[in-house]
């Protein structure tokens, strides 16, 4: 008996729905990471993408523990010299919830061509509403 491999070609992409209303920045971000790469499915094989589209619906409801939303901070660089810019939680949260999300949804995805793939199936929208009804999205329970 031989070992099953997945191919590209015969993967169903099905849509999944998360409401982050009340629920830990992390428990959201494992959850939607685990569906983006397709470890949920009994053929998931390591080497091909068989994930699966994610939405994420109501990311500014999302909560932080302890102290993070002061003390955990967003570093970039621009490019510049001297460019090492900072931004806490707090206030990112504040201005694009749907970036807090996404960074650490993409954090948990491989660092290579199938976690640059995984990360484009990703919708994140801030609100309750989302704009692909017509995808017949399920509600994933976590």
């Amino acid at each position: 008996m031989s070992t099953f491999m997945a191919k590209v070609e015969t993967i169903e992409r099905k849509w999944y729905v998360i409401d982050a209303t009340g629920k830990s920045l992390g428990k959201v971000a494992v959850a939607a990471a685990d569906v983006l790469r397709g470890k949920h499915r009994p053929e998931f094989t390591p080497h091909v993408d068989c994930g699966e589209y994610v939405i994420i619906i109501n990311a500014s409801q999302v909560i932080l523990t302890g102290n993070k939303l002061d003390q955990k901070k967003y570093r970039y660089h621009t490019g510049y010299i001297g460019g090492l810019k900072e931004i806490s939680y707090r206030d990112l949260m504040k201005k694009n919830p749907e970036k807090v999300l996404t960074l650490a949804v993409k954090g948990m995805l491989p660092k290579n061509s199938i976690g640059s793939k995984s990360i484009t199936r990703l919708k994140v929208y801030a609100g309750g509403e989302h704009n692909q009804q017509a995808q017949k999205p399920v509600s994933l329970d976590m």
